[in-house]
């Protein structure tokens, strides 16, 4: 198998070598530039000249999501004339956290996701139709964007949602290709055979499949993989990425895993106390950006719980693969492609003029992706309210949760259920609590 990557070859040892080089560098970056990482070296006693390897990474603390909502500006390392775009991640609802990209970091993006569709068997002669936003200060749209490009394949920029004008543009220009979220192909293949539409006979061969999971954790299709292989003969090829990391895990056509990118990311799997877990055993996706130069990141902690593979893959690369996620640390919620804390979930709904009660309810639905209804008692009931409420929701999370009008004495019921004594403000139904 042909590939111009020379990091895909590399023996464990080497990568080894790449990584402890680049995390000096990381760490003489960060110590000169960030001031948030400035005062933890200082405040921690810590001399980064002192942090020689990776095994040396348990001596340094973690960063988490609640240090960038609340220090976010102290994680900026260069002056803001430098700064080209600003992105947000979508679940930091009550504290937005922008992550700021200088002109090389921009270009390191679209290096990754070019990385990113060279594993998952792009080519130049493929051409790629985009099911999601490029806009809302959302990073992975401008990322497919920009590696696509970087392939030198063709885009067609056709948006999220639709399925009637997504069917019409693939039946008109024939991309060999899809970029979208797994649930909204469902919504393709049932818009299709209430269409009459022969799925099988178009041009698209292949789906890069974003936001929520299309396998278990033994890489067999889960429900929602089925559903969608069952019925459309494509190949899914999965992808693991935040906008704090600034870096995706894809899988190749093995389906076994998203592949570790060593020259962008070091990535650890760490316990409840911080400390690396044993081969073959889940821990959360802990990870240290290589090569950023605006917002870098030291162990950031992403709450997202998988299994690393260390094995090699019958690809011939011999990096890292990570299992789909299997946990979700402090009730996050994955929703379409969407990640929403409950904290900030309730920040955002205490701000609503038109709310008065309210209760957040998670569940699993057929396909085995989150479901999110949010059962509201309104101030008043009306049309008008409805629309403001719906234009709200969908404004800030990006997409729209279910919404269930209450009465006052459905939202009491439901808030104090026997033998409560504290009202709830979250109900987690999913089949795995977190997962």
């Amino acid at each position: 198998m042909k590939n111009n990557n020379s990091s895909v070859y590399t023996k464990p040892e080497e990568i080894r070598l790449l990584q402890e080089k680049k995390l000096q560098e990381l760490l003489q970056y960060l110590n000169g530039r960030s001031p948030y990482y400035q005062k933890i070296f200082r405040t921690n006693q810590i001399d980064p000249d002192r942090i020689r390897g990776l095994n040396d990474l348990s001596l340094l603390p973690v960063t988490t999501k609640e240090h960038l909502q609340q220090y976010n500006d102290e994680f900026l390392c260069v002056p803001r004339t430098q700064i080209i775009e600003y992105t947000s991640t979508s679940g930091t609802l009550g504290a937005p956290v922008s992550i700021a990209l200088t002109e090389n970091d921009l270009q390191r993006l679209a290096y990754n996701e070019y990385r990113s569709f060279q594993c998952a068997e792009g080519s130049p002669e493929d051409l790629y139709q985009l099911m999601l936003t490029l806009d809302r200060q959302f990073m992975a749209g401008m990322a497919y964007y920009s590696g696509i490009r970087k392939l030198g394949a063709g885009i067609i920029r056709v948006g999220p949602g639709v399925p009637s004008l997504q069917w019409e543009t693939i039946f008109r220009l024939n991309p060999t290709a899809i970029v979208a979220v797994p649930s909204f192909i469902l919504k393709l293949i049932q818009y299709a055979s209430e269409h009459r539409i022969d799925i099988n006979r178009s041009s698209v061969k292949k789906a890069i499949c974003i936001g929520e999971n299309i396998r278990q954790t033994d890489f067999s299709y889960n429900v929602l993989g089925k559903k969608i292989t069952g019925t459309w003969n494509i190949h899914l090829y999965s992808t693991y990425a935040s906008t704090e990391m600034q870096t995706a895990f894809t899988e190749c056509s093995a389906g076994k895993g998203g592949h570790h990118q060593p020259e962008l990311v070091i990535v650890e799997l760490l316990n409840e106390m911080d400390q690396p877990v044993n081969d073959g055993e889940p821990g959360e996706v802990t990870i240290s950006t290589l090569g950023v130069e605006g917002m870098p990141l030291l162990r950031y902690k992403t709450g997202d719980i998988c299994v690393a593979h260390p094995e090699y893959c019958s690809c011939g690369r011999h990096t890292l693969r990570l299992s789909p996620v299997i946990g979700r640390k402090k009730q996050m919620i994955k929703f379409k492609g969407t990640t929403l804390f409950a904290p900030a979930l309730y920040d955002l709904l205490n701000a609503m003029d038109d709310v008065d009660e309210f209760i957040a309810e998670v569940s699993s639905n057929e396909i085995g992706t989150d479901e999110l209804t949010l059962h509201l008692l309104p101030v008043r009931q009306s049309e008008e309210t409805d629309h403001r409420i719906r234009a709200y929701l969908q404004a800030k999370l990006r997409v729209t949760p279910h919404i269930r009008y209450t009465t006052r004495e459905e939202m009491q019921q439901l808030q104090f259920p026997v033998a409560g004594r504290k009202p709830l403000k979250f109900i987690d139904k999913r089949i795995n609590q977190g997962g």
